[in-house]
């Protein structure tokens, strides 16, 4: 459990996010964790780089509810301070956060909160005598990389152990498809410890979203993986949105709103990109406020009359792009015109009385 949160053992895969914001300041990570939750993120992770950091994590669980994980380290007193400010769980690698009696404290700590311990492993984190020799060829690598990442996360596994703490996850991410699908298969056939999956370090929107997508699909779709983040370098909201659209897709989730918009040509005159994303973001927290309903409206978001008002035949409330404006259909019945700026609260209005 993470927090009420079931992890692993046949539950639910979660999405996780991360806070980009300074870890001291407790308004702007409320606000990110609240906006996270919105877009439905299961678990949020905050850094905790010092003592500091760790009481404003304790004034954000206080204002936030859901699960909050702990990012620890080298400094084994965050990871105290962290678990008595009430963190739901840790990520760390117990071997760099110094000797055995810091371990032994970390775990007894954890293990008296019940707080569980993710092991984080990717390649920026492998100790020295694991670390593969990047001067050898590919083929060496294509190899040695997904082992060294095991082997790392397999040895802080067992400096838990041998302490007598058995609530553990593991990560072992790596910034490519290919080492990050042989490494979660080896891990897979070598520990029954719930994975949390990911390709660290994917990149920006586009290019992350393809390679998260394509590494996590695939694994999720062997079976492998309790919860997952897709990490871009963007906003983690974005990282929710295309987390829980990969679990979508898997039939992992719930298939979400159903959203119908065009691609635009050179016929349109209204700004088709800005209106339809911004009725997606607004379906999908109304989606979730409303507690997933099954029979939740179909909406159409088109950009001139050639497909427009064929499709909203079919959707229960759609738009149809005119020149800075668009024309509003409910149920296939044109009821009104109105300009592009309202477009989006106008849907969502008909929507709720839909």
């Amino acid at each position: 459990m993470i927090g009420a949160l079931p992890f692993g053992g046949g539950a639910p895969v979660s999405v996780q996010s991360m806070a980009n914001v300074s870890p001291h300041d407790v308004d702007a990570l409320v606000r990110q964790v609240k906006s996270c939750a919105a877009l439905g993120c299961d678990i949020m992770r905050l850094t905790v780089p010092d003592l500091e950091a760790a009481k404003a994590l304790g004034e954000v669980k206080r204002r936030t509810t859901i699960p909050l994980v702990a990012d620890i380290h080298f400094d084994y007193r965050c990871a105290l301070a962290s678990i008595e400010a009430g963190v739901d769980a840790l990520r760390l690698n117990p071997g760099n956060i110094g000797g055995r009696d810091r371990v032994q404290a970390v775990a007894r700590a954890a293990k008296d909160r019940k707080v569980p311990i993710r092991i984080g492993v990717n390649l920026g984190s492998i100790e020295k005598d694991l670390t593969p020799d990047f001067s050898k060829g590919a083929e060496y690598l294509r190899q040695a990389i997904p082992e060294a990442l095991v082997a790392s996360a397999m040895r802080h596994v067992r400096l838990l152990e041998d302490e007598g703490f058995h609530d553990i996850a593991i990560s072992v991410k790596a910034s490519n498809v290919a080492d990050t699908l042989s490494a979660y298969r080896l891990l897979a056939e070598r520990t029954d410890c719930p994975l949390h999956l990911g390709v660290t370090e994917a990149g920006t929107l586009l290019p992350g979203t393809v390679r998260s997508s394509v590494a996590l699909g695939i694994l999720l779709s062997e079976g492998i993986g309790d919860t997952i983040r897709v990490s871009l370098t963007d906003a983690p909201e974005r990282e929710v949105r295309v987390g829980t659209e990969i679990l979508r897709s898997l039939g992992l989730k719930p298939s979400g709103p159903s959203i119908t918009s065009c691609p635009t040509c050179g016929r349109t005159r209204a700004d088709v990109f800005k209106v339809a994303a911004q009725v997606e973001d607004e379906l999908e927290k109304l989606y979730l406020r409303l507690g997933r309903p099954a029979d939740f409206p179909h909406v159409a978001v088109m950009g001139c009359v050639v497909n427009g008002p064929g499709e909203a035949k079919g959707a229960e409330v759609a738009l149809c792009g005119g020149e800075g404006e668009f024309l509003l259909y409910v149920r296939g019945q044109l009821v009104s015109r109105v300009a592009e700026c309202d477009a989006a609260s106008e849907v969502i209005r008909h929507v709720v009385h839909s």
